[in-house]
């Protein structure tokens, strides 16, 4: 019998106590200002997508096969012209640094370290540059919103490739802003309007709120240079172009050099108009459930979208991924690799850049893991053999919190 070391700091225990992302959930609501994380936690409406989202992946059933061998496995994947360690990609997200002040330099670090991609949001709080510099060899991509102004847009390209990102994902989900119940509640929005409620919630985590005034101001850090010196709303209402249509995608995929990928897709008819554009792939993502509340599952319509692309074509998935399990599921189902978001923000909230390696940790052990007990050694060889799935309206489920 022995006895584990003890651990002198709070943050180290709390991370070393969490065997599960649902744990750093725990332990981000613990170490967060509500407001803040609600605005990770939350999603649009009545939050139905998202919930659908979490429950898809639990309607597979897996088959293993016995008697294979499963020794040195083998988790790589090829994405978009490289190899990376696993089939996982660290999603755009905005305000990162509202989470914890390590902010996005932290998700590119941990990206880098893992050696799978890291994609930086029009919107984040760390600029295009000091994410480079934080990953000087990390694969990065840049997550457009195409703005109203062709400055703006030209500018935002002109620096990414500058600085060496690989992937344009052009966002498409987002032609107006969806309708966040618990942030509006919160007063969390652009600008800001917080309720009494919320201040007072806040000045409990001294923490937090001292992290926050001694790194710099909240701000969207690509963006700062925008002409005019616009306010946090009239550069929101820019990123929100009810004007967005397939031309926009035709004038990206002529001055990008680079790899395009339309992430916001969930027909197998926009797949395949996208894909005739000359792109180079999509994500079958319905924006975590924070865009249109009541659309479908991802993973309900991911092999239909797989069998409308082909074979040949980049498909990445989103949404409800909390599990290495789920990461299987879904490239045995047909995506190439899946994005995270919510799952990092919890370790990030919980723990800085140290909670988002930990999330890292926990999905790469849960999936090597289950990939193993499926009698499956290497990434490539996952099938929809290996997975029986029910369609969503069939079979009694009991409802997943969010």
């Amino acid at each position: 019998m022995q006895f584990r070391k003890p651990r002198l700091s709070r943050t180290e225990r709390r991370l070393a106590r969490a065997l599960s992302v649902s744990d750093l959930r725990a332990a981000a609501r613990r170490t967060t200002p509500r407001a803040v994380f609600d605005y990770v936690d939350g999603a649009a409406e009545e939050e139905i997508t998202a919930a659908r989202n979490i429950a898809a992946y639990r309607r597979v059933t897996f088959h293993p096969d016995a008697l294979r061998s499963v020794a040195d496995p083998d988790l790589t994947v090829p994405l978009l012209g490289r190899r990376i360690a696993m089939p996982l990609v660290f999603a755009p997200t905005g305000y990162t640094r509202m989470m914890h002040h390590h902010g996005e330099a932290a998700v590119a670090e941990v990206a880098q370290h893992f050696g799978v991609p890291y994609a930086l949001s029009t919107v984040g709080s760390t600029s295009i540059e000091d994410v480079r510099a934080a990953s000087p060899d990390g694969d990065l991509w840049f997550q457009l919103f195409f703005t109203s102004d062709p400055r703006i847009n030209e500018d935002l390209l002109s620096r990414a490739e500058a600085a060496g990102y690989t992937t344009i994902l052009l966002t498409v989900d987002t032609t107006v802003s969806g309708m966040r119940l618990r942030d509006v509640v919160n007063g969390l929005t652009i600008p800001p309007t917080l309720t009494a409620r919320t201040v007072l919630n806040m000045s409990r985590f001294p923490g937090w709120w001292f992290n926050m005034l001694s790194t710099g101001g909240l701000t969207f850090a690509s963006l700062s240079s925008v002409p005019g010196n616009p306010t946090p709303g009239q550069v929101a209402s820019m990123m929100f172009d009810p004007g967005l249509d397939l031309s926009s995608l035709d004038w990206l995929r002529e001055r990008w050099r680079g790899n395009v990928v339309v992430k916001g897709v969930t027909t197998p008819a926009s797949a395949r108009e996208v894909m005739g554009r000359g792109v180079d792939g999509v994500v079958v993502s319905n924006h975590g459930g924070r865009q249109l509340d009541r659309s479908a599952a991802t993973l309900d319509v991911l092999p239909a979208i797989r069998a409308a692309v082909g074979p040949e074509a980049t498909v990445l998935i989103d949404g409800g991924v909390l599990h290495g399990q789920d990461i299987l599921a879904a490239r045995a189902l047909g995506a190439d690799a899946v994005m995270i978001g919510r799952a990092y923000l919890y370790g990030l909230m919980a723990g800085g850049r140290d909670g988002v390696l930990r999330t890292a940790e926990i999905l790469a052990e849960e999936y090597r893991r289950s990939m193993q007990l499926l009698g499956v050694r290497r990434s490539e060889d996952l099938t929809d053999r290996h997975v029986g799935f029910t369609p969503h309206g069939t079979g009694n489920y009991p409802a997943i919190s969010v």
